[in-house]
């Protein structure tokens, strides 16, 4: 049938032509963008999914950039806290060199004294000037603030991390179910009926002492704390009140790895436990104690507890036995946010104590602040002996904290980033394959739609010309 009102013919020849030139678009536009998506018309679902991946991609780069900038700030402290460390081996020389007295002179001493006094300042400035970006580290600033701690209870207390997460305050149960204990043994006689040669010994070593026949308890008493700070091991009356009612040998420290031995080379000499039975050694107790319901086992009167949510270790009063005590963790530390994501399991937080003079040390042995002119174990004081065993606590404690903050450096910081590339690459790869154009395919679509584009208008030529034929039929 003839007909010049409507071409079908051309109709469908542009319908053709309108598509394949709609194909030849949208590759073009792939392969001058390079991606596969530029509209959400060209793939609802994997704009949606694209989107979500450049979002996860974003917060890993910046936890990756978090965790480096984490890793400036330790590195910043551990640099500081090495020149601190070699500060206090220096004011331990001093203190050894100060302690030979029969060697070294008044003056030398005094000179020494003066060495101490500028090294504890030294120490005390980096603490009050090691900064990073504004924040300063070793002050105490970023140490943990507790709240309602009982210190007839709690002698020392230091908080390596807590994590508080969206919570203001972290509540600490310290319940002790076995107290610690000295190591013990009991002399119950006024006097020694027969002369005796005693070997004394403790954790810090052994002494050999010799006794007449007759020797009082009082006199025994005196010759072993004499030498206590050789042995470890103190004596005093059973009671107190009554120098006669015997001996009483006992451990300075408190715990297992303290031990009181009392043994007779010659002669006859009877010790006790706590519970009567004759025995020569004795070993101390350590405490025993759950904190939040996890149960730690001491050294001696010191405790550590190491959970996901709380790293701390504390000292018991000596004078505190079973029962309970309770704090709370109200904010403070150094938090870092490591992961693409706020929220608390993505968050890491370390306490960094102070290391001023003041602050090194323990109640115990004293502070480093002690050490200096004037203070209670100064050198020109004669207190060499002091100022060793503060020294010792000292760098201990310094120790301690780089070797926590390298610890955190490593294991925390170190592996979270390489976790992080790790999980960027898989990431950026998924979010490539559904966004990113495919050249090679790009390339075919586009030389087929061309081809396509010419042949629909060679057609569409046709068809505009097909009406023409009726023009024969009227000749």
């Amino acid at each position: 049938m003839g007909s010049i009102n409507t071409n079908v013919s051309a109709l469908v020849a542009q319908q053709g032509l309108a598509a394949s030139q709609s194909q030849l678009q949208t590759s073009l536009q792939r392969l001058s963008t390079g991606l596969k998506i530029n509209s959400g018309a060209d793939d609802p679902a994997g704009l949606i999914v694209s989107n979500e991946l450049q979002s996860q991609i974003a917060g890993i780069n910046q936890g990756i950039s978090n965790s480096t900038q984490a890793n400036n700030v330790i590195a910043t402290a551990e640099g500081a806290l090495t020149e601190v460390s070699s500060l206090l081996l220096n004011i331990q020389s001093l203190v050894v060199e100060s302690a030979n007295s029969g060697a070294e002179s008044t003056s030398q001493i005094a000179a020494n004294q003066l060495q101490v006094d500028s090294a504890v300042q030294s120490i005390t400035r980096i603490a009050d000037s090691t900064t990073f970006a504004g924040q300063t580290l070793l002050d105490g600033s970023l140490n943990y603030v507790t709240s309602g701690v009982d210190n007839s209870t709690i002698k020392a207390l230091n908080i390596s991390q807590a994590d508080l997460g969206t919570q203001t305050s972290i509540p600490v149960n310290i319940n002790v179910i076995t107290s610690a204990q000295p190591a013990q043994l009991e002399f119950a006689t006024s006097a020694i009926g027969n002369s005796v040669t005693l070997d004394v010994g403790g954790a810090a070593g052994t002494q050999t002492l010799s006794f007449a026949s007759g020797t009082a308890a009082s006199a025994i008493i005196f010759a072993v704390n004499r030498v206590s700070d050789a042995t470890g091991i103190s004596a005093v009356p059973i009671n107190p009140a009554d120098v006669a009612s015997g001996i009483v040998f006992r451990s300075s420290a408190y715990g297992s790895k303290n031990f009181v031995s009392v043994t007779a080379q010659t002669g006859t000499f009877n010790t006790t436990n706590t519970a009567g039975d004759n025995q020569q050694r004795a070993i101390g107790r350590d405490a025993v104690a759950t904190v939040n319901g996890a149960v730690t086992v001491g050294d001696g009167d010191s405790l550590q507890v190491n959970t996901s949510s709380l790293d701390m270790n504390f000292t018991l009063a000596q004078t505190f036995g079973k029962g309970s005590t309770s704090f709370a963790i109200t904010g403070g530390g150094a938090n870092f946010q490591l992961g693409a994501q706020v929220v608390s399991d993505q968050q890491v937080s370390i306490g960094v104590g102070s290391v001023s003079a003041d602050q090194l040390g323990n109640n115990n042995v004293g502070f480093l602040s002690d050490l200096v002119t004037g203070g209670s174990a100064s050198l020109v004081g004669g207190q060499a002996e002091t100022a060793s065993n503060i020294i010792q606590a000292a760098i201990n404690q310094v120790s301690l904290l780089n070797g926590r903050l390298g610890a955190f450096q490593k294991n925390t910081l170190n592996t979270n980033i390489d976790s992080l590339n790790v999980a960027l690459e898989n990431v950026t790869s998924s979010e490539s394959n559904i966004e990113d154009a495919d050249f090679a395919q790009e390339t075919s679509n586009l030389t087929r739609a061309q081809i396509l584009v010419q042949a629909g208008t060679s057609v569409l030529a046709t068809a505009n010309s097909t009406p023409q034929d009726v023009l024969k039929l009227l000749q």
